[in-house]
């Protein structure tokens, strides 16, 4: 089988492999195992991969590179329309030679290649929309396109589309789907939590505005001024960063909260089994994988109510919903603090259900869809 990928995910060339964002690396590799040839079509970025970057596995890897496609400002816009005729060319190139068409959404590059792929109702296809599928988020137009699109059987033939969350009304073509972390044989490591003083909690995540990371530190700072002791950890780089900074040093809390920046996965691994709590008030999420991964070990989510978050918390059954307001998210916390046998149920709960979801439950439905 003949491969094709096509994505927005910045790719790195270095030292004879092809490297990117690592979460979306280890799903590739799942994805590109039994193919004999890939071919990628995607942005490249010349720098040295990171601590957050990884390699891809597989020896037969032809890369296609193509220009950063942005909508966030005029001159953007106008390069964007610009490049667009080339790149809609080296899309239909890349998947006429292919077996089997991969499209990576929501994004600029996926909404061209949802465009490209109407001209090959025969080739077999999938497409992967990371992004919220609920029907009745406010997105912008470019992703309510591709939602449409995809879901046009007429328009888009021999098509599976996997999204998170089960949503009602949905074509025969659009399959809801998961993902997942750690192996099975972990799942026998993880030991049930006790929930008490010093409170561990901790964030994972791009330090951008979107996930909220400041409203992480103010939710642990109000709940340290109301006399519980706590501790946070925040894993992840981005804008927000410096903000979170002097937040921290004008309110004095650099024994309690702790700015890790990226850190391997084995390291993020430990600490979900050390913390009690992850917090992750995101504006918007598909499947937020630091979510399923801190379940796995124990450690109760609170997340703001988007996307199929309710779904994998049971409507609060196996995490706590927030909704992004200081005063009534602290009453919530503040109360379940005071249960920590009810937190130790929930925490049960949660690890009981992400175990479910392990690399090889993955990779058999992955193969299903290849």
């Amino acid at each position: 089988m003949k491969l094709a990928i096509i994505t927005h995910a910045e790719h790195i060339f270095y030292k004879e492999q092809w490297y990117a964002y690592a979460p979306y690396v280890r799903e590739m590799n799942l994805w590109t195992q039994k193919a004999q040839s890939v071919s990628i079509l995607a942005p490249q970025r010349e720098v040295v991969p990171g601590v957050i970057e990884l390699p891809y596995r597989h020896e037969a890897i032809t890369f296609y590179k193509i220009p950063r496609v942005s909508l966030k400002s005029f001159p953007n816009i106008l390069r964007s329309f610009f490049y667009a005729p080339y790149i809609l060319i080296k899309i239909w190139m890349v998947m006429y030679r292919a077996d089997h068409i991969h499209l990576r959404c929501p994004g600029n590059i996926g909404l061209l290649g949802c465009l490209v792929q109407i001209l090959f109702p025969g080739k077999k296809k999938t497409a992967k929309y990371a992004g919220n599928w609920d029907p009745n988020a406010k997105q912008p137009v470019s992703y309510r396109f591709q939602k449409w699109l995809l879901s046009n059987t007429f328009l888009t033939r021999n098509m599976q589309v996997i999204v998170y969350g089960d949503w009602p009304g949905q074509t025969e073509n659009i399959k809801a789907f998961f993902t997942a972390s750690y192996s099975k044989n972990k799942a026998t490591t993880a030991v049930d939590r006790s929930f008490h003083e010093p409170y561990q909690f901790m964030f994972a995540g791009s330090l951008v505005s979107g996930k909220r990371p400041v409203y992480a530190l103010q939710l642990v700072h109000r709940l340290i001024k109301l006399g519980f002791e706590c501790k946070l950890d925040v894993y992840g780089e981005g804008e927000e960063r410096k903000r979170m900074a002097s937040y921290i040093h004008e309110n004095s809390l650099e024994t309690n909260i702790t700015l890790h920046g990226n850190r391997p996965s084995e390291e993020l691994e430990r600490a979900y089994q050390r913390a009690h709590f992850l917090i992750l008030p995101s504006k918007s999420e598909g499947w937020p994988k630091v979510v399923a991964e801190a379940m796995f070990w124990g450690c109760i989510p609170v997340v703001t109510s988007i996307s199929c978050v309710p779904w994998m918390l049971d409507n609060g059954k196996r995490g706590i919903l927030i909704n992004a307001e200081l005063k009534s998210d602290l009453d919530q916390l503040r109360s379940l603090l005071e249960k920590p046998d009810q937190l130790s149920e929930m925490s049960g709960r949660a690890k009981e259900w992400s175990v479910q979801y392990t690399l090889e439950t993955f990779e058999t439905e992955i193969q299903k869809l290849l």
